[in-house]
């Protein structure tokens, strides 16, 4: 992640030189790329274009995370979240990826960490499902919720009438109490499995 000139303080990824050579080392070892756009320093047009343009590039492994840092409320992020989303799906097709073999995997639509006004797991859903209308199948990145704020958003949209199935890509939001729960201790696995069952 680099600064990005002539922008709000914003950043950019770089890594598409050399990475056909990369790509299998890396896949064996589990990494993925992504680019993240900051709500409270914008986003400027530059930032979200120099994004989309990154995300279309990259497009087996795209990932359009919208920050959670910031006080802004939930129309803020949903706003962005519809800037972010049009200038991505217009550089994919630049760069010509078929729409119909897309994963998107973006972040759902929830307030900034700081904003005190926040949002129920149905508003949450109501405002990621309308998102999700105008674009295709998604599976979530938990973007630095709780275990239990990210199960209950991707249940509640689960819920609601939508053409798809929701899935998820959680890390930390399913795993953090099954690890802690194991602690790296063998007499501690069923424990972990039991917890890990309980989240999934």
């Amino acid at each position: 992640m680099l600064p990005l000139a002539g922008s709000n303080n914003e950043s950019w990824y770089q890594g598409l030189d050399g990475l056909a050579s990369r790509s299998a080392a890396y896949y064996q070892q589990g990494a993925k790329w992504r680019t993240v756009v900051s709500i409270p320093n914008g986003p400027s047009a530059l930032a979200v274009k120099e994004a989309a343009w990154g995300l279309a590039r990259y497009a087996a492994i795209s990932q359009p995370e919208i920050l959670l840092d910031g006080e802004h409320n939930i129309d803020r992020t949903f706003e962005v979240a519809k800037q972010v989303w049009a200038e991505v799906f217009f550089y994919l097709a630049k760069n010509n990826v078929m729409f119909e073999g897309i994963l998107l995997k973006p972040s759902i639509v929830t307030p900034g960490a700081e904003c005190k006004d926040r949002a129920t797991p149905q508003q949450v859903a109501d405002y990621t499902l309308n998102l999700l209308r105008q674009r295709i199948p998604s599976a979530f990145l938990s973007g630095g919720q709780s275990e239990v704020e990210a199960t209950l958003n991707l249940n509640a949209m689960n819920q609601s009438p939508n053409p798809w199935h929701v899935s998820f890509s959680y890390a930390r939001a399913l795993q953090n109490t099954c690890l802690k729960t194991w602690g790296g201790r063998p007499e501690n696995v069923k424990a972990a499995q039991e917890v890990l069952l309980v989240r999934a």
